[in-house]
């Protein structure tokens, strides 16, 4: 991917383009919620690396991976791929009870589904942990349907556009081009691009207090050619409000 120029993502620009669009895609863990706040992705990448030890079949290279996705990512051609799956999945569900959500979020799919826009979401995380969330917080009726998580063809998790292209099937979109994707990875930003979505980078690292992460993540997100991106929720509400 080219990599497009830095634009400051001002309270005008985000208006501009919460202005423009029908429909708004969520990643979920980040843009949504910290799913891994109570019961950190390490802890999760353990459990699937000590499965993988029993099987012999842990590859060399993700013995000091801390992902869980990446974890699974990098064992697709393994043949219990689908029980492997399966583990990662109930680990995210249980990761739900104790998730945070994102400062804002909520707000923002309130303020966006009140002002006729469909929100949907788009994550690697499997589609039951995403439901069971959203029904713990009260959001499930905003996104309906309208929620696609981890494919069973894990080749088809984001980077590849796959599910985004679900999604905007499902939200009538006329044209990509009127959907807005927020995403917190350069996977996200990736699938994005591929799909013609235009893209706003969620740079937050939960904790305030580490500005380098925050920084890092931001520069990741910028390589992979985000052109917009944010550290929190806050103006990105604002400036849908004031559309």
């Amino acid at each position: 991917m080219n990599q497009q120029p830095s634009a400051p993502t001002d309270i005008d620009i985000l208006r501009e383009l919460t202005a423009s669009v029908t429909c708004v895609l969520f990643d979920f863990d980040g843009p949504l919620a910290t799913l891994f706040h109570g019961r950190p992705a390490p802890r999760v990448a353990r459990v699937l690396k000590r499965r993988l030890r029993k099987w012999e079949g842990l590859k060399d290279a993700q013995r000091g991976c801390k992902n869980p996705l990446q974890v699974v990512r990098e064992h697709a051609d393994h043949a219990r791929i689908g029980e492997l799956e399966k583990l990662l999945a109930a680990q995210e569900l249980r990761a739900t009870f104790s998730a945070k959500p994102t400062p804002y979020a909520d707000k923002l799919v309130r303020l966006l589904h009140e002002q006729g826009r469909t929100v949907a979401i788009t994550t690697n995380n499997s589609e039951g942990a995403v439901a069971n969330y959203l029904r713990l917080h009260g959001l499930a009726d905003y996104f309906g349907r309208h929620v696609y998580g981890r494919p069973e063809d894990i080749a088809l998790m984001k980077p590849d556009p796959h599910i985004l292209k679900l999604a905007l099937e499902s939200a009538g979109a006329a044209s990509p081009a009127d959907c807005l994707m927020i995403g917190d990875s350069p996977d996200d930003c990736i699938a994005a691009d591929k799909a013609g979505v235009t893209f706003l980078g969620f740079a937050n690292e939960g904790d305030k207090r580490d500005k380098r992460k925050k920084g890092d993540k931001e520069a990741q997100l910028r390589d992979a050619g985000a052109r917009y991106v944010v550290g929190s929720l806050k103006p990105l509400y604002s400036a849908a409000l004031a559309v």
